[in-house]
């Protein structure tokens, strides 16, 4: 795929992202707290865990592009392992999620939480993803390696960390309305 045309639909799928955070923002708050159920995180919760992973992502992936003075590539190819990791993540087109996986310990959210301090810090992280997109359009996010969350010791190519993150997050989303739509 073109590198170019990659970077632009992690970006036009982060901008879905931040207007769905928005219509969020405009809910009660004391709805976005809420557990349908015991055991099954709130709203709130679920933005701490994407939280979670840009706290370490975000810095990792500045640091990385600051680092190379590469120049852009034509063409980005995903990994084996980070494409696996990225469409294992990815909820399918009619938003269903067909890999379930358990949450690592450091990535679980605390049970009470400040919603609106949580749905500021990721609105910044996402302002912060989009930002990094737009200079990795100036590296070559083949060769640049970024390493995972839940051991330096494996690294993906930076493209596919990118594509992960956002499959993430648009993994949650999907949890997010479930939720919604199971407290209402």
């Amino acid at each position: 795929m073109q590198a170019a045309t990659f970077l632009e639909t992690m970006q036009t799928d982060t901008l879905q992202i931040l207007g769905r955070l928005a219509q969020l923002k405009q809910l009660p708050a004391g709805l976005l707290v809420k557990q349908p159920e015991p055991g099954r995180w709130s709203v709130v919760q679920v933005i701490e865990h994407l939280n979670t992973y840009g706290r370490f992502y975000l810095p990792e992936l500045q640091k990385a592009i600051n680092a190379h003075n590469d120049t852009a590539i034509e063409y980005f190819t995903s990994g084996w392992l980070g494409g696996y990791f990225t469409n294992s993540m990815r909820p399918k087109a009619d938003g269903t999620i067909t890999h379930k996986s358990k949450t690592v310990k450091n990535h679980n959210p605390a049970p009470v939480l400040d919603g609106l301090k949580v749905l500021q810090e990721f609105d910044q992280q996402e302002i912060t993803l989009l930002q990094l997109l737009e200079m990795a359009r100036q590296v070559n996010i083949n060769a640049i390696r970024i390493p995972i969350s839940i051991t330096p010791l494996l690294k993906l190519k930076m493209g596919d960390v990118f594509g992960f993150i956002i499959a993430h997050h648009q993994r949650h989303f999907v949890q997010i309305e479930n939720t919604l739509r199971d407290l209402s």
